[in-house]
């Protein structure tokens, strides 16, 4: 496996549960990935939960970024909804100010913005809704980074928006040929064979690029490698992923530290 740097970033979803009901395991998760989007309370997400997961990402030293999405805990965020660009600018400049309210109550600080779900899905191909989640993140803090999906609308949006962005790929989704995320709808979409899914990502490392379900490769830059964590085995993936990438000689670390 080659990579331009030695040096990878693997991150993980947490945070996203609710009240006394949770999503997956973050703290064995926090012991493998080295950098955590936590959920900012409109899919998933509370005060509690948030400031406890912040106080854990720290004492991990893992690195920590606002998990922003559409106000829908009832359908985890993966429902499109009608908002318009500004109202959707608005909505993550909100979800931002509150992950960095409670990550400095639990003494850690926010170093980038993801987008979650649906919204994610739509910044990912259509520009006005990336911009808008571009320019929320500038206005908060300029110094954020944008943790946008590899060859999106995502990341040329960052970067007319003047912000540093970390270019991400996916351990357990596949693409299709356009290199957008196959639809989670559709049969495949969702990798949950560790096997398979750390053999893509050698493979996407190794040509430097994104691999399509027709093994169409598409050259992209590659800063970090996202496993889900509300997958089925999404710990042991990510552990075996790690593992076989440190065997390679990467360094994992989180990619503000590059």
């Amino acid at each position: 496996m080659t990579k331009t740097s030695q040096f990878l970033d693997l991150n993980a979803d947490l945070g996203e549960g609710y009240g006394p009901w949770r999503m997956g395991d973050d703290t064995a998760m926090l012991d493998v990935v080295t950098s955590a989007n936590v959920a900012c309370g409109f899919h998933a997400g509370d005060p509690d939960i948030m400031a406890e997961t912040f106080a854990r990402a720290k004492e991990k030293g893992v690195a920590i970024g606002a998990h922003v999405a559409f106000p829908d805990l009832a359908g985890f965020g993966r429902r499109a909804m009608a908002m318009t660009p500004r109202e959707i600018e608005r909505a993550v400049a909100y979800q931002i100010g509150a992950a960095q309210a409670l990550a400095a109550y639990a003494g850690h600080r926010v170093t980038h913005v993801k987008a979650h779900g649906a919204l994610a899905n739509i910044a990912e191909r259509e520009a006005a809704v990336a911009d808008a989640l571009a320019r929320a993140t500038r206005a908060v803090d300029p110094e954020l980074t944008l943790l946008a999906i590899a060859l999106s609308e995502q990341t040329q949006a960052g970067e007319r928006a003047g912000l540093r962005v970390a270019h991400e790929i996916f351990a357990d989704r596949a693409y299709v040929d356009d290199g957008r995320l196959q639809p989670r709808k559709e049969p495949g979409a969702v990798i949950t064979d560790s096997g398979q899914a750390i053999a893509r990502v050698r493979e996407m490392l190794a040509e430097g690029a994104l691999v399509t379900i027709t093994g169409k490769r598409l050259p992209t830059p590659i800063d970090s490698v996202c496993v889900h964590g509300d997958t089925p085995h999404a710990v042991q993936m990510a552990r075996r992923l790690r593992a076989e990438l440190e065997a390679e000689g990467l360094v994992l670390r989180p990619f503000i530290e590059a």
